[in-house]
């Protein structure tokens, strides 16, 4: 098996197979980027064929990876698996501080089809080189790529050929690889086939090309600022395969950079230590009396609510002011105007239940038309008017008093 990497072009990093078939040893370098492909064809053979013969083995498997002994896997180490009937990547860029300690991973495979599992170890040996690190160093934002579609090495070869031809180094290495997502991206929306994006950083022993100088301009900035493309001229010979934004483009010289030395705490190798075996308290503990804290825990409350409902009492109870004292306080003007008030209102309504007319009178006569008297109410005087109709009919006349008509001196 052979795993590929880069450098000005395509370094091979030698996968060689142990004796047992489950371990696999690589040979990555310190500062460049390492990918190795996990191939589903590779696991097929630990899991049982199909039981109809002819039928194509096409078994949904999925990768679990985890540095031996821990539930994770190293922080350089990433892994990505698009779906089930695709081949797990492993890749990273692993630093100076891992040179000379082997890690392994260990790598489950899971069929979805027989739930079984098969597992395999794969020990990746760091090697130091010289060249490490490159002085300079530039970050491409590509949009129309995937992670794991730049991972390929056919992509990242061409992406490297065409810097080389822009940059013209004499070293060129891809040194780290990282997905638009890990970086606060957003999911893209699945139309008009979308890619996440992916951030390319590679690294060169010569100072950057006047092309990849021309982001830095003000009038690039300015067209940057608003949203708006630069103008590189080198974009041409990139727009064919990647489509790269030049305003998210990172240049870095780390001979210029001035290092920060923070003091850490010494973290310590993580082990308790000895002070000798556990000696536990005697039984011969000292009997404790609770009725104080029982006290105060039920006095102190009660207490406090009993003061609480003395005062509403006197609130509620003792400061009634009263219609003698409201009296005192209101002026005479006013009582006298309240006072008024009141008894003409009793008046009306005195007048209005003593009436003797039980309907308007316009409807009907207020005294006989011959004999001068007062005709008598139609209704009692406990009767309820509200309900009477301004305009009474001939059958509500009932007990109305027929009206004598005048006879003529000849009869």
């Amino acid at each position: 098996m052979v795993s590929a990497g880069v450098f000005v072009g395509l370094i091979v990093v030698v996968t060689i197979l142990s004796k047992s078939h489950a371990d696999r040893n690589v040979y990555p370098s310190a500062g460049v980027l390492f990918v190795h492909v996990l191939e589903r064809e590779y696991f097929k053979g630990e899991f049982p064929p199909y039981p109809k013969a002819g039928d194509s083995s096409n078994d949904p498997i999925t990768f679990n990876t985890n540095l031996k002994g821990y539930p994770d896997r190293p922080g350089w180490l990433r892994y990505i698996q698009r779906t089930p009937h695709s081949d797990g990547v492993l890749y990273g860029s692993p630093t100076a501080e891992h040179v000379g300690k082997p890690t392994i991973i260990e790598i489950t495979a899971y069929n979805k089809r027989t739930f079984e599992t098969a597992r395999h170890n794969l020990v990746i040996n760091i090697m130091s080189t010289e060249e490490f690190p490159l002085p300079y160093q530039a970050e491409f934002f590509i949009k129309n790529m995937n992670v794991e579609e730049m991972l390929a090495s056919e992509v990242l070869g061409d992406f490297l050929g065409a810097v080389k031809n822009v940059w013209q180094p004499e070293r060129l290495n891809a040194i780290n690889i990282t997905s638009a997502l890990d970086r606060g991206g957003r999911v893209p929306l699945p139309i008009n086939d979308l890619k996440e994006g992916v951030y390319v950083m590679v690294g060169a022993d010569v100072q950057f090309s006047s092309c990849l100088r021309e982001v830095e301009t003000p009038q690039n900035q300015l067209r940057c600022s608003q949203e708006m493309e630069p103008v590189i001229s080198c974009d041409k010979k990139f727009r064919a395969q990647f489509h790269i934004d030049w305003c998210k483009i990172s240049l870095v010289d780390i001979t210029k950079v001035v290092a920060v030395h923070s003091n850490r705490p010494d973290p310590g190798t993580g082990v308790l230590p000895d002070i000798g075996e556990y000696n536990p308290p005697s039984e011969s503990l000292k009997s404790r009396d609770y009725f104080t804290d029982f006290l105060i825990t039920l006095a102190v409350p009660s207490a406090v609510a009993l003061v609480l409902f003395i005062i509403l009492a006197y609130s509620m109870c003792c400061r009634r002011e009263g219609v003698e004292k409201r009296n005192m306080q209101t002026p005479d003007i006013q009582l006298v105007h309240h006072s008024s008030i009141q008894k003409s209102t009793k008046e009306l309504r005195s007048m209005s239940k003593n009436r003797e007319i039980a309907w308007p009178l316009s409807t009907l006569p207020v005294f006989h038309p011959v004999s001068g008297e007062v005709v008598p109410p139609l209704h009692p005087d406990n009767y309820e008017t509200t309900s009477m109709p301004l305009m009474q009919t001939q059958t509500n006349l009932q007990n109305q008093i027929q009206i004598p008509q005048q006879q003529s001196s000849g009869k």
